[in-house]
């Protein structure tokens, strides 16, 4: 079994799969006040410090640590797919818009049994699951609602996923077992292109653009703030948005500056963001 064969292959079914099915088109806007309930709701202790510790980037540039903490992240979307199928609005949703959030939960499963796989096969241990609390969950009583979230949770991810892929670079490749030889940054941003590609679709089945633009209609929450916020109009120290600052006698807006770029968060703002959310 080769990993990186195995990532391809996800990508190139989420592409096929996912890239066919329509738009829903749904604009929602009830979800402003979702950091505000859920902020109400506290994770037991145990879970808690658990995320403290996969989020806490104490050994940074340890490859173990690094893919535990993508493997959080990946329990923590499973099993809120898992809890939206479950539920009763799903069935109020298209046949196509059910076939996408089925298409994507397979992904996550999958992800999480790669890394899995990758973590033993470099000598560390696999963290125990988390689970997005139910009761939190059970505020969102619409297909919507749940949309709106998987929305925050795949955007989310995203940015994650970035903050942390510079804690693989310059480690050499690796031989696992029954898998072969494998580059672990590679491995990691391929299945992060898949994430982003699951954002981009829920993005689009709500109404939105694929990509965050500033203009959307949950662009406010927490979710896209942060020390390098989404909405910065400057990279790698340049302007983008001042006049012939790239291109002589091209502008840019801002929209145009901070859609261009997804932005990283950093551990402690992840744990900040997922914390209210973990639980029974």
């Amino acid at each position: 079994m080769n990993f990186l064969h195995i990532i391809d292959q996800l990508a190139a079914v989420d592409a096929d799969a996912l890239g066919r099915l329509d738009s829903r088109r749904t604009i929602f806007s009830s979800l402003t006040t979702v950091g505000k309930r859920t902020a109400l709701a506290s994770a037991p202790a145990l879970l808690a410090s658990y995320f403290s510790k996969a989020y806490a980037g104490t050994t940074a540039g340890d490859p173990k640590e690094v893919f535990n903490y993508a493997l959080a992240l990946e329990y923590l979307e499973a099993d809120f797919y898992n809890k939206m199928i479950a539920s009763p609005f799903f069935a109020t949703a298209s046949v196509l818009d059910q076939a996408a959030i089925r298409q994507i939960q397979k992904h996550e499963t999958a992800h999480i049994n790669l890394l899995k796989a990758v973590i033993t096969g470099i000598g560390g241990t696999p963290s125990p699951a988390v689970t997005f609390k139910a009761t939190v969950f059970a505020t969102l009583t619409s297909f919507a609602a749940q949309l709106g979230v998987a929305q925050l949770l795949e955007d989310t991810g995203v940015r994650a996923y970035k903050g942390r892929a510079g804690d693989l670079l310059g480690i050499a490749d690796v031989t696992i077992p029954n898998v072969g030889t494998i580059n672990l940054l590679q491995s990691a941003l391929q299945v992060h292109s898949v994430e982003a590609r699951h954002a981009a679709h829920i993005r689009t089945m709500r109404g939105q653009t694929a990509w965050i633009n500033g203009n959307g209609d949950l662009d406010n929450e927490n979710n896209y703030k942060g020390a390098i916020p989404e909405n910065t109009t400057t990279q790698s120290g340049v302007n983008l948005i001042a006049a012939n600052s790239i291109t002589p006698g091209t502008t840019y807006s801002a929209m145009d500056a901070q859609a261009s770029f997804d932005e990283i968060l950093t551990p402690a703002e992840v744990l900040a963001l997922v914390t209210p959310l973990l639980g029974a």
